[in-house]
């Protein structure tokens, strides 16, 4: 992709049907077997329709390897840094993220999986996501990716796997390190 440290680069989620959802700016971090990392520091604008917020820790975004089987890529994922209010692992069951240009594009399909600071792990949104199958129309294949990926992520933070191991502390570290020196 030809990113440097530090390069702007921006997350624009929708929801099915080409609905905005999600937006925000953030910076490129670098990559790892796990995929691509991005930095939001403390202080960064976020909005979606009807909502703004400004995120009050820092956090690492991973967008999952182009290397993996595509049906193992409907998510991404936010890792809270300090001080963590409630989540410390939220993350997006979406279709498959895509770099376009400096810009992450992915369908927001509802269901989410959250590790809070407790250490509790639970899926949130799976009332929305029926009602969205509904009402949306998202089609039988997706769905069925959609909770095939919820599944996986869901046994994979509660195992401690990979990437839900502690691999985005040096990302962390990373965001910290470049925002101490702007």
């Amino acid at each position: 992709m030809g990113f440097e440290l530090g390069d702007p680069v921006r997350i624009e989620m929708e929801k099915w049907g080409d609905r905005p959802h999600w937006q925000f700016d953030a910076v490129w971090l670098g990559g790892d077997e796990h995929g691509d990392w991005i930095g939001i520091p403390a202080g960064t604008p976020m909005s979606r329709p009807g909502y703004a917020l400004v995120s009050q820790n820092d956090q690492v975004g991973l967008v999952p390897s182009a290397a993996l089987r595509e049906e193992d890529r409907w998510w991404l994922a936010t890792f809270h840094g300090e001080p963590r209010e409630w989540v410390a692992i939220y993350v997006d069951v979406t279709t498959p993220p895509v770099w376009d240009g400096s810009t992450v594009r992915t369908v927001d399909l509802d269901l989410d999986v959250i590790r809070r600071v407790d250490g509790e792990v639970f899926v949130d949104d799976e009332d929305e996501f029926a009602e969205h199958q509904v009402t949306l129309g998202y089609p039988s294949e997706v769905v069925a990716l959609a909770e095939a990926s919820r599944d996986r992520v869901h046994a994979a933070i509660l195992g401690e796997d990979a990437p839900y191991d502690g691999s985005h502390e040096r990302w962390l570290d990373v965001l910290e390190a470049l925002t101490a020196r702007t």
